[in-house]
């Protein structure tokens, strides 16, 4: 199932076009997508059972390009992200592999919608293509092998990086600068978890101006999905409806020499296998 925010209301994007959850279902289900997130398996029986067709009809391709998409969820009670977890990431910047997740947190107030433009602070913004994955139940201490149970489903995301920011200081200051207004967008739809059976099995690129800088795949990763999910419930305790940016796959801006990073009028299209693609404008303050 592919659930998204449209125009601040919960929709089910099919093969057809789209429906309003909470109108098709009689109000069975919110029309907020936040709510609906924590009675997922309800809602996927009741999908399964009533078989509901598209009542606006546009191809899906159209529809994730539509700028009326919002966050897939609106108001996470956390987001988290992990650096430097692609080996070949870790290659490209000279650094070694890291023994544990490296976590950094990117503030709510940075999110936005997959189509949202991105005003760039300065001419040392960077580009990461991620696989965000989002929590469907309350959790501590969750064991590997049942990580991905806690999972709710996956999308796209982009992790936008004002660089200098990011290193300023001792220690370095990464939730800032990856914070900056709009630095998070998430869609274009939750692709739920039932239908990803392996989230470390993915494709994943990004285009600039039509361009390839990333192609990857997430079997690259130096900590799967289920290692990351697993290592947070280990300290704080996950709730339905957080964020967790899983990382970048080499190809970044400041990984090339010499770097590129984003400037007024670049098209970034981020795209990942089987869960679709998003498509930011850059602009300036």
């Amino acid at each position: 199932m592919r659930l998204a925010n449209y125009d601040g209301r919960a929709v089910c994007v099919t093969d057809d076009g789209f429906f309003d959850l909470a109108d098709v279902s009689d109000g069975a289900f919110s029309s907020s997508l936040d709510d609906v997130l924590g009675d997922l398996k309800t809602l996927t029986n009741w999908y399964a059972s009533t078989q509901p067709s598209a009542t606006h009809h546009v191809d899906p391709l159209e529809f994730a390009r539509e700028s009326a998409l919002g966050p897939v969820v609106s108001a996470p009670s956390q987001i988290f992200a992990v650096g430097l977890n692609y080996r070949h990431h870790a290659a490209e910047m000279g650094l070694a592999l890291p023994t544990q997740p490296l976590v950094f947190t990117k503030f709510a107030s940075s999110l936005c919608g997959p189509n949202a433009d991105v005003p760039i602070p300065s001419d040392t913004t960077d580009f990461e293509a991620e696989l965000v994955a989002v929590v469907g139940k309350r959790a501590r201490y969750v064991d590997v092998e049942n990580a991905l149970d806690v999972v709710a489903g996956y999308c796209v995301g982009q992790d936008y990086s004002e660089r200098v920011v990011q290193m300023m200081g001792s220690p370095a200051q990464f939730s800032m600068g990856k914070s900056y207004r709009n630095f998070t967008p998430t869609g274009p739809w939750l692709t739920t978890s039932d239908e990803i059976a392996s989230p470390n099995e993915l494709a994943i690129t990004c285009h600039i101006n039509g361009e390839e800088f990333q192609n990857s795949t997430t079997a690259d990763m130096v900590f799967s999905v289920a290692e990351i999910v697993s290592h947070l419930s280990q300290i704080v305790e996950l709730r339905v409806g957080d964020i967790i940016f899983t990382g970048s796959p080499d190809g970044v801006g400041q990984g090339r020499t010499p770097p590129v990073f984003l400037q007024k009028g670049d098209v970034v299209v981020t795209s990942i296998e089987r869960l679709g693609t998003i498509t930011n404008h850059i602009v300036t303050e």
